[in-house]
């Protein structure tokens, strides 16, 4: 008897994947394939909101604590959008998230968590609402006054 999804899910995965090889495909774990799929493509989003939860809290100190601008808040703000727009490139499906107002707003909101505890400045000031546009966060020109 091959591996259980449960029990085991990389000797299942290494099955499963020499059975659809095989073309044996009477044999696959059909719905346990299928969530490992959907799975990936939640992987993917999460992978996305934390980088942009990463670039909105720096940009947020940057606008908010303007005398802890540093060269370090600027390269992982730079850094942040080159691995954005490199996922972006590769994966274009990724840029529905931007259209999703629920995703928008935990992305912001951890955003805000973030910067409130990475700068001691009390939550209350940062906006309950992103002020930027996807578009500006995502430009290497933008950096808030």
């Amino acid at each position: 008897m091959g591996a259980r999804y449960d029990s085991d899910v990389v000797a299942w995965a290494s099955e499963q994947a020499a059975l659809l090889r095989a073309g044996k495909l009477s044999q696959i774990d059909i719905e346990n394939i299928a969530e490992e799929i959907e799975d990936v493509g939640k992987s993917e989003k999460r992978e996305l909101a934390s980088r942009m939860a990463v670039l909105l809290a720096h940009l947020l100190k940057w606008k908010f604590q303007p005398t802890h601008r540093g060269k370090s808040w600027e390269l992982t703000i730079k850094g942040q959008r080159d691995l954005i727009v490199r996922r972006l490139n590769k994966t274009p499906s990724l840029k529905s998230a931007f259209s999703d107002p629920e995703w928008l707003a935990d992305v912001w909101f951890d955003a805000r968590a973030d910067a409130s505890k990475e700068t001691g400045i009390g939550l209350d000031i940062f906006p309950e609402d992103s002020i930027w546009t996807t578009d500006t966060i995502l430009s290497n020109e933008f950096y808030p006054d």
